[in-house]
Parts: C-alpha cells; structure tokens; sequence
C-alpha cells in the first residue's frame, strides 16, 4: 500500500474510532437491527443491516455499509435485495474522474458517473443525512404497496 501524503490523492487508511462511532449510532436506532466492523471484503468497513419490519416484504434484505478514512473520504452503500432484482445508492468523497470530489451515485443502480453534491464535514452530518433517505426510501416503498 502507498503511504498516504494527506493531498486526498493517495490512499489512506481507514479511520477505525469513526466507524466505531457510527456504529453505536446505528445500533441506536430501531432503523438498524446489526451493525458490525468487519474486514471480511478485504478492507475494514462497518455493515448495518436495516430493520426487515420497516420493510414491505418485497424487500428481502437492506443493507448499509460505510468504510470512512483518516482524510475524511468516505463510501456509503445502500442496497436493498428484492425478489426480482436489487435497488441501491451510494454517497462518496473521494478523488476520482468522474465526478468532483462529493458526489452520489443514484439509484436503482448507483451508476457512475455519478451526480456532483455537497457534503456536510462532519461523520455524524453525514450520517444524518443518510439515514434521512434511508426513511424517505422507506417511505416510497410503502407509498408504492
């Protein structure tokens, strides 16, 4: 691995006391049923496994995985797993050529490129800011029933 430079070019490690943070907010919730720090894709991340009884049943599993670096980088993945297929989003900071450094990647499939945003600096905004569109998915899902 390269030694990160601090520049936001280079990659640098992920910020463990974050990702713990964010998990004892996610566990705090009734939205989240699991959230565990794991490092089972090759890299530390902290998984959320959202509570099934927010769900219509056509919804099998939601998911919400967050990996957040010492630079303030971060990757928050939201999917849902249907019968017929898969729905999901992403939020990221990083350097890319894509998009700027603050971008989403909409759904149904977090496609990329993606859309040009403004995220708030601090982990806990962000996560606000993501647990709020979790609800307002949630709310669609129901509408749509």
């Amino acid at each position: 691995m390269v030694p990160p430079t601090g520049d936001g070019g280079s990659p640098a490690p992920i910020d463990r006391p974050v990702l713990e943070f964010l998990r004892e907010r996610l566990v705090a919730t009734r939205q989240v049923d699991t959230a565990t720090i794991t490092d089972a894709t090759g890299h530390l991340e902290l998984r959320g496994t959202l509570a099934s009884a927010y769900y219509p049943e056509t919804v099998e599993r939601a998911v919400l995985t967050v990996q957040w670096h010492t630079s303030d980088n971060f990757t928050i993945h939201y999917r849902e797993t249907h019968t017929g297929g898969t729905w999901e989003c992403r939020w990221d900071r990083h350097p890319n050529p894509h998009n700027s450094r603050d971008h989403f990647h909409p759904p149904p499939t977090a496609s990329t490129p993606g859309e040009d945003r403004s995220w708030p600096a601090d982990h806990r905004d962000v996560l606000g800011l993501v647990l709020d569109g979790t609800e307002e998915r949630i709310a669609e899902l129901w509408d749509a029933t």
